[in-house]
């Protein structure tokens, strides 16, 4: 029951940030869909590997991979899915304590969950980068076999 309400959740939050984003409306479900999908897929692997970092990555490379496809499909910018699709995982309550910590004056929490953030925003940015990636190497690969043929 608890995975049910975390692709609810989800969904609706991913969705609504494509709302504030102004993404078009027949792409918000689409938007809501990555997210949802991104996020689940942290969820599971966090919780059976205790590593939020690899799970964040593993999100953050299903999120661009499928922003890449459905732009494709759909003729959109990628970036109208793959901002939407990370929304979810953006470690922003753990900047929030970070910041929070630092005025309280408790300088050894804070340099940790600052230290946790760093990592969680490095590992959305090499998933999506390496998403990117995968996907120039997929592009020549086909554009090689069209021209042997």
């Amino acid at each position: 029951m608890d995975i049910i309400g975390q692709l609810i959740t989800s969904f609706i939050a991913t969705a609504a940030f494509g709302v504030i984003f102004n993404a078009p409306k027949e792409t918000l479900v689409k938007c809501g869909l990555v997210g949802m999908g991104g996020w689940i897929i942290y969820f599971i692997s966090e919780k059976y590997t205790s590593d939020a970092i690899l799970a964040t990555f593993g999100a953050t490379l299903f999120v661009g991979i499928v922003s890449q496809e459905l732009a494709k499909f759909y003729k959109t910018p990628v970036i109208i899915f793959s901002v939407a699709g990370i929304i979810p995982l953006v470690p922003g309550g753990l900047a929030y304590d970070t910041m929070r910590n630092f005025v309280e004056n408790d300088y050894f929490s804070a340099l940790t969950l600052g230290a946790k953030v760093t990592m969680l925003s490095g590992s959305i940015a090499f998933g999506l980068v390496f998403s990117e990636v995968i996907n120039q190497v997929i592009r020549r690969i086909k554009r090689s076999k069209v021209l042997k043929i």
